[in-house]
């Protein structure tokens, strides 16, 4: 499949790590990414749901453009929300919502995670995108 650039950047990063500890530290790096939803403003609509961690996620469209803030209580969630970040921010509604998640399988990300974290990641991919598709109705 032909990715965005961003997305594409974040494949071949991934798939050049052998050692599956060095990918789980790239992937705790990303959480830098985020643009950070602070604490008070975490509530139980934006809580990702199903998440063995606590993740909360805002996702918002300005000047036609997908925008989202993020945060949680795991570093290796938060860079999971990171990599999903770059993914998202400032494309169309259009773009994320034909996005699927294989990007992140693609790149070896989720064969890294213990299984609840993987469902962790494709449970907040599927927030932002229903996010997106209320957004724009």
């Amino acid at each position: 499949m032909t990715w965005p650039a961003s997305i594409q950047e974040i494949i071949e990063e991934f798939q050049e790590i052998d050692d599956q500890f060095e990918r789980l530290e790239v992937l705790m790096d990303f959480s830098s990414e985020v643009d950070e939803l602070p604490v008070e403003d975490w509530n139980e609509s934006n809580l990702v749901r199903g998440c063995q961690s606590i993740a909360h996620i805002e996702v918002e469209i300005r000047d036609e453009t997908v925008w989202m803030k993020a945060a949680a209580d795991a570093k290796m969630v938060q860079g999971l929300q990171g990599i999903l970040s770059i993914a998202v921010n400032g494309s169309t509604p259009q773009s994320v919502l034909e996005l699927t998640p294989a990007f992140a399988e693609e790149a070896g990300i989720l064969v890294s995670l213990t299984p609840s974290r993987s469902n962790g990641f494709r449970t907040m991919f599927d927030m932002v995108q229903n996010s997106v598709k209320e957004a724009i109705q």
